[in-house]
């Protein structure tokens, strides 16, 4: 079961750093991320979305399991090309991220949009970008609420994290292989405005890399299929992550 404790919680926290990897666009080939570096004994395993290609809740199920195996502690998102349904189904497990934020262990606070804006395709779980807009703002109000409680407990600034499917717009993460831009004008709005520690996106397989917009890192792992995934080390109230591709 995931381990996730409610804001209010008061517990002894430890004070070594914490380890989150996070991934995305699985796309039903989660076979490699047993090829992780000490994935098994990470604090967290976050997926950005794009679990399934057009896949069920089955489908979800089938890929969830494998990576559980190698480490229960997992909060997730869908993608574009993953049914609504397993929007519902995330949200049943509550390990949902998507138009919502969650609080890990009074250390980190994730915050998550999932499906992308529109694209020509007319895939599964497309947005508009007003109602991107409204899940992050969403997804922001309850990551202040989480944020606000914890800190006077902790003590510290609590980092926040944002994981969006979608890559934020005119970045190098967004860049399609004909050199056009596909992302969010939404998502590099909110990004502009609210300064998050870290944004970890995917959607755009062929942009993955690094960006920044202001004082936020911005990194795309691309496929896990194609080896890619981002380490995340939490200090305290420090934020560094690692792309490995």
């Amino acid at each position: 079961m995931l381990n996730i404790e409610a804001p209010m919680s008061r517990q002894i926290t430890r004070r070594v750093a914490m380890i989150v990897f996070i991934i995305g666009d699985i796309h039903m080939s989660p076979e490699k991320i047993a090829r992780i570096p000490e994935i098994e004994n990470a604090d967290l395993i976050v997926i950005n979305g794009d679990l399934t290609n057009y896949g069920s809740k089955e489908d979800c199920k089938t890929v969830l399991n494998h990576i559980m195996s190698i480490n229960p502690q997992v909060l997730a998102q869908f993608g574009n090309l993953d049914k609504p349904e397993i929007n519902n189904y995330l949200q049943d497990l509550d390990i949902n991220l998507h138009g919502q934020a969650r609080m890990f262990h009074n250390r980190v606070c994730f915050m998550g949009v999932g499906g992308s804006n529109l694209t020509p395709f007319a895939t599964p779980s497309e947005f508009t970008e007003q109602e991107l807009e409204s899940l992050l703002t969403a997804g922001y109000d309850q990551a202040q609420t989480f944020i606000k409680l914890a800190e006077p407990i902790e003590k510290i600034k609590i980092p926040l994290i944002l994981i969006s499917h979608a890559p934020p717009l005119n970045t190098r993460v967004d860049k399609l292989a004909n050199g056009s831009h596909a992302g969010s004008s939404a998502v590099r709005n909110f990004i502009e405005k609210y300064q998050p520690d870290l944004c970890v996106c995917g959607h755009i397989h062929e942009a993955a890399g690094s960006d920044h917009i202001g004082e936020t890192p911005i990194f795309n792992p691309g496929m896990l299929s194609k080896g890619g995934w981002i380490k995340t080390v939490i200090d305290k109230s420090t934020v560094s992550a690692q792309l490995h591709d």
